[in-house]
């Protein structure tokens, strides 16, 4: 989702360069990129996912190179970039002719903000928020240097964070602001050269899409069955952003992404706010149960999946026991619990482990899936499913 203040030009190929304006490309490259992380394949279903290799990094990598190449805007803004490998997985940028980046400057994945210098110049450091990256430019055609375009690359909180990510987005907006104050700009809650781009994770249902379309969100707005503001929250210019996809006349928006869709599958209907397993999903993983649980309880019959059960399964799905949501969400079903109240989550990742002697029923089992789900997990459901030998239909 990009949003922008001024004209915009759309091509589906490589972008003209014309003066006095600015082009910019947005990817959520995914991590993990080359070296962190490892849960990418993941998001492909079986067999593609175990057959051919365009989970890798270098596949990935190199039509990133193809498409980021042909198209050549001015300006790239990336998202889940790994800062333990970022130097030389984005060091193909370069051969492109983008000659300076600015990384965000904390976090496991981060947005970085790439720019050639044949066609733009940062024209102050680089502002960082929560969850964005401020970038201000002057055009090297410009030749009074009296125009500043402002490129906000943001990669909004996931999940069921309403509230939180449209204070992320106001936050960034209004840094535009004071910088462009401090900058002198003429007027600038009127003539703002702004462009908002990156992932959003929402929709037009979503608070901070609604506060940069609308240009205010108020506290009758509900995200997830929730308000996300105690008061109204305004943009500090005179009217909203524009949505380029939707903007764009005689067309529909292309799709970001070509994909089943799954939360009909996954989620029981009328149950969006707080989702719950739909019965299809259910039945599905009360089979793969059966199939795995070897204790019996003698005196109710009830079965039971023992420590080997839990651990061939998050094999399966992991690929090896001790990583991913699963395997903590089911130790605590197990009966594991926290050495202490307070931890981080680094300290639970690397405190959590599977009880010796500890039992995990089919409700427990079903409430690792119901975490997942409410996670916003559609893609690693899918993928479990399929390996466990129940692969959806649309799938």
């Amino acid at each position: 989702l990009t949003m922008v203040a001024v004209a915009h030009l759309v091509s589906p190929a490589t972008l003209p360069t014309a003066a006095n304006q600015l082009s910019v490309l947005s990817y959520n490259v995914l991590l993990p990129n080359s070296v962190d992380a490892w849960w990418t394949y993941k998001m492909y279903l079986p067999p593609i996912a175990s057959s051919h290799d365009c989970a890798s990094w270098d596949y990935r990598r190199d039509l990133l190179k193809q498409r980021i190449g042909l198209i050549n805007a001015d300006v790239v803004c990336l998202q889940e970039v790994s800062p333990a490998s970022f130097e030389s997985d984005f060091e193909f940028m370069k051969e492109l002719g983008y000659d300076e980046c600015e990384l965000f400057k904390k976090g496991r994945f981060r947005p970085a903000t790439f720019f050639k210098t044949s066609r733009c110049t940062l024209a102050s450091p680089a502002v960082h928020k929560d969850r964005t990256l401020l970038t201000t430019f002057t055009l090297q055609d410009d030749t009074n240097q009296r125009h500043y375009w402002h490129v906000l690359n943001c990669h909004l909180q996931a999940g069921k964070n309403g509230a939180r990510r449209l204070r992320q987005i106001n936050e960034g907006v209004r840094a535009v602001m004071t910088l462009a104050r401090k900058l002198k700009e003429p007027s600038p809650e009127t003539y703002l050269r702004l462009i908002v781009c990156g992932d959003f994770n929402g929709g037009p249902e979503c608070g901070a899409v609604r506060y940069l379309e609308d240009g205010f969100v108020d506290p009758e707005w509900r995200e997830d069955g929730e308000s996300v503001t105690s008061k109204k929250k305004s943009m500090p210019l005179d009217s909203p952003l524009i949505d380029v996809a939707t903007s764009v006349v005689k067309r529909e928006p292309p799709p970001t992404l070509v994909v089943p869709e799954l939360i009909s599958l996954l989620v029981k209907e009328g149950t969006t706010d707080e989702p719950e397993l739909s019965e299809q999903l259910r039945d599905a993983l009360t089979r793969i149960f059966d199939k795995a649980a070897s204790h019996k309880d003698e005196a109710t019959s009830e079965k039971y999946m023992n420590l080997q059960d839990v651990k061939k399964w998050l094999i399966a799905i992991n690929k090896e026991v001790g990583r991913g949501s699963e395997y903590r969400s089911a130790a605590k079903q197990m009966g594991w619990k926290p050495p202490k109240e307070e931890m981080t989550n680094d300290e639970l990742r690397a405190a959590t482990e599977l009880p010796p002697h500890g039992l995990l029923s089919l409700q427990g089992f079903l409430n690792v899936y119901l975490e997942e789900l409410q996670g916003g997990k559609f893609w690693g459901i899918a993928y479990d499913l399929a390996v466990l030998g129940e692969p959806l239909p649309a799938a």
